[in-house]
């Protein structure tokens, strides 16, 4: 070691003693407490600090290992008995002969070097790691040490540090040394030649990196699963058969797991090209690859799917769910439309959702099916579907809708038939107009006026003159009464004075508010003598038969 008694100032000793006692109790710590616990913390901090004060006196400190215990300046500034839980014992044990210090150790690396020294200790004694091993990995920028090797001829210098001296080889030991590294004759010695990259020309560098990032980006599964598809079509052997078709139905639920739906997309999609392009395969493989959709469809795995959806912290692409979707048989439809509502990713609810839509469109059946269905979330999934897509083909399955007994479906009913659109549809949705709820009953009346479907008009006007009618709040009222104006046209103008005026069959006293809703529908009429009628209105006494009179003379212009 470098001798220093010659320093100009002569060095605490005590400082030393107790930096070193900080860090074997921090070491102590290490060995006993968890990172989150505070001993630990406070033994951390205060080595730290005792470090920070110790580099105001010293650029560097340098220990010697000893069993016993570590050496600076010759004194044994830290007694340790030899055993298991000592630093200077498990570095001795491992051929740690010195170990140097700087400034900056303390913010970071200090911990680490300790907690090399603590895993150590509990490597089985197979293990393939040391001591130098963990050492090395740390990348110390502030600890440099001093190794050996234990060898048949004893230790042996196997890397020292500057700061420790070692005595030049004897001339005749190098002398041999230099002659054993000498090449033999007729081999070629590497060192001859450029080891690096740039003695390559610049395309020969381009060529190395594409394939180095074609390697990478290899999907190794799909060339995995595109190989055991390969034997299906190529070869003749029916045990190979039965062996790959058990590995893909295997396969199929730790892609899923995985979250790799494309590959199980693929894996349905080849299984039914393989059904149609083998000729070997017998009908008992051909059975089983197509189950392969009709499996992966059924509640028990489409749950499990649909959960682990919920679940995941990392989601499919639109595509890959989309791919995997169209896999599906009909049956799924149900499920997944049941488990829409439950949802509470919203992330996986949107890709589920567009995914369950494409399967829609490719499956109407399924919609149909849904339909039909005794499930609340199963049977408004699918209506919601028909509006959505404007799905035209299902008007003859949602007429036995029209006396559902829950509200909701019969309001997304009426949007359903609507989007429909055809005669028979609209026929249906006339039923509605005497339904027990409000707002089914304005959805329906609206629709129906909005369309100007003639053969409502019976009924709409029942429902004016009905005695019901008359406990009707102002929103339903005025909803009948426009849709009558659209409905009625001109035709309907007669009725329409006779309720502003009182004259005709209605001579009694009308209330503003009906009157008021009955000025609006001749705003929807656009026959000149309605407005006739809204002119000798202008003056009218009461504000609000006054305002929807101005608003029905501007809607006709």
């Amino acid at each position: 070691m470098t001798d220093l008694t010659d320093r100009e100032i002569e060095i605490d000793r005590a400082l030393v003693g107790r930096v070193m006692n900080l860090m074997a109790k921090c070491h102590r710590a290490i060995i006993l407490y968890l990172p989150n616990n505070p001993v630990y913390h406070e033994a951390v901090r205060n080595v730290q600090a005792g470090f920070r004060e110790l580099w105001e006196e010293l650029d560097q400190l340098i220990l010697r290992v000893r069993e016993g215990g570590l050496e600076w300046e010759g004194d044994l500034i830290l007694d340790e008995e030899a055993k298991g839980d000592s630093i200077s014992w498990v570095l001795f044990k491992d051929g740690v002969r010195g170990v140097v210090l700087t400034p900056g150790v303390e913010d970071d690396e200090l911990v680490r070097f300790l907690n090399s020294i603590h895993r150590t200790r509990n490597l089985p004694e197979d293990a393939d790691d040391d001591l130098l091993t963990l050492l090395w990995e740390q990348d110390f920028q502030h600890i440099r040490y001093d190794h050996a090797e234990m060898g048949l001829d004893g230790v042996r210098s196997m890397q020292r540090s500057e700061q420790f001296e070692s005595a030049p080889p004897p001339a005749g030991i190098q002398q041999n040394v230099e002659e054993e590294a000498k090449t033999p004759e007729g081999i070629v010695n590497l060192d001859d030649y450029d080891s690096t990259l740039h003695f390559l020309d610049d395309d020969e560098i381009q060529y190395l990196n594409s394939e180095i990032e074609r390697e990478y980006t290899h999907d190794l599964r799909r060339i995995v699963l595109s190989g055991l598809l390969d034997v299906l079509e190529v070869q003749h052997d029916q045990t190979s058969f039965d062996e790959i078709i058990t590995i893909l139905e295997d396969f199929i639920p730790y892609l899923l797991g995985a979250g790799d739906f494309q590959s199980v997309a693929y894996i349905l999609r080849e299984s039914r090209e393989a059904i149609l392009r083998s000729e070997m395969l017998g009908p008992q493989h051909r059975e089983r690859l197509a189950a392969f959709p009709a499996k992966l469809s059924e509640p028990d795995a489409l749950d499990q799917l649909l959960q682990t959806l919920d679940e995941a912290h990392v989601h499919p692409t639109e595509e890959d769910l989309g791919e995997l979707f169209q896999q599906f048989t009909p049956a799924a439809m149900d499920t997944v439309l049941r488990w829409l509502p439950r949802l509470t990713n919203e992330r996986a609810k949107a890709l589920i959702a567009q995914a369950t839509d494409d399967l829609a469109v490719a499956h109407s059946e399924a919609v149909s099916q849904a339909l039909a269905s005794d499930n609340r979330a199963v049977l408004l999934g699918a209506l919601g579907l028909v509006t959505r897509l404007k799905l035209t083909t299902h008007g003859g399955v949602l007429g036995k809708l029209t006396s559902h007994k829950d509200i909701h479906v019969r309001q997304a009913l009426v949007d359903a038939l609507a989007t429909v659109g055809t005669p028979s549809a609209y026929m249906q949705l006339e039923q509605l107009l005497d339904d027990g709820d409000r707002d089914v009953r304005i959805g329906t009346v609206k629709v129906l006026g909005a369309k100007r479907h003639g053969s409502a008009l019976p009924r709409i006007e029942r429902a004016l003159t009905g005695k019901a009618f008359r406990t009707a709040d102002l929103t339903e009222k005025r909803a009948f009464y426009e849709a009558f104006g659209l409905v009625a046209g001109e035709n309907g103008v007669a009725h329409l004075t006779s309720v502003l005026f009182g004259k005709g069959l209605l001579k009694r006293k009308v209330d503003p508010e009906t009157r008021a809703c009955a000025a609006m529908a001749l705003g929807k009429t656009g026959s000149r003598k309605a407005r006739d009628v809204l002119e000798k209105l202008t003056k009218e006494k009461e504000a609000i038969v006054r305002n929807a009179t101005e608003k029905a003379l501007k809607e006709l212009g």
